[in-house]
């Protein structure tokens, strides 16, 4: 490898292990990250649990949360498989650099490493979904700790000491969740070392920019802050007496 390509290397490295501790941050030129955002959002979901005796929807949002870590647990399986397919055709890719512009391709110990380090990745991102889908069912038999409506109000202590138990934990698999999947937008910038080193750092750095404008610049994040809420806002309480328009019915039977 040429020296273009240790900076390069060290430079995603530095790049992604700055961009996880500014996320373990609070927050960002006094903004509040998506990701820490949404730990309130979380916390409010479990609290408003307790309020219910009927749990289906909580359940359904746990399951939801297990299928979607699931999803991209066998998609890391696959893209691993896809890099050790890729190493048994170094010859085409060869044919195929070898008519391509401005790719730097130094032989075919140093594709094969680099292929070894793209498969490196998915092996991360598929640990950390593997232990988030994990920590997510044992999320789910802590929220069955949780009391029922009547016994947590005659043991509030108790209630809330259930309730804090599952937040953590879901905080905690939301959070490999989330690393899980910044390795998988980080392949995509690893992709553009196949075709020179500093390629490979423009890739990464429009990644990184990408990402942190969505989780300190974007509408998602102020959508979660409920920040600026419309002014024309009005809550208007639904009639439960009767029929609507006076108990006719003006759907034509439909």
């Amino acid at each position: 490898m040429t020296t273009a390509d240790y900076i390069a290397l060290v430079f995603f490295a530095v790049v992604w292990f700055g961009y996880s501790r500014l996320l373990r941050g609070s927050s960002l030129f006094g903004r509040t990250s998506l990701t820490h955002a949404m730990v309130e959002r979380r916390r409010e979901w479990i609290y408003n649990s307790m309020r219910r005796d009927l749990k289906m929807i909580d359940t359904q949002i746990m399951s939801g949360l297990q299928n979607g870590t699931a999803f991209f647990a066998s998609t890391s399986i696959f893209a691993i498989g896809s890099c050790f397919a890729l190493l048994g055709a170094t010859e085409k890719v060869d044919a195929v650099f070898a008519d391509l512009p401005f790719v730097f391709h130094s032989g075919h110990a140093v594709f094969e490493m680099k292929v070894g380090g793209l498969a490196a990745l998915f092996g991360y991102a598929f640990f950390k979904f593997g232990w988030s889908y994990r920590l997510f069912n044992y999320c789910t038999i802590l929220f069955g700790s949780i009391p029922m409506m009547r016994d947590a109000e005659l043991d509030v202590v108790a209630a809330e000491r259930a309730a804090e138990r599952v937040i953590r934990m879901n905080i905690i698999a939301g959070s490999h969740f989330n690393e899980g999947l910044r390795a998988i937008f980080l392949s995509i910038g690893y992709l553009g070392w196949f075709i020179n080193p500093y390629v490979f750092m423009m890739t990464t750095t429009i990644v990184i920019v990408v990402l942190t404008r969505r989780q300190f610049f974007s509408e998602a994040r102020l959508a979660i802050l409920d920040a600026g809420p419309p002014s024309n806002l009005h809550l208007s309480p639904i009639p439960r007496d009767g029929p609507p328009n006076g108990g006719n019915d003006s759907s034509g039977g439909l």
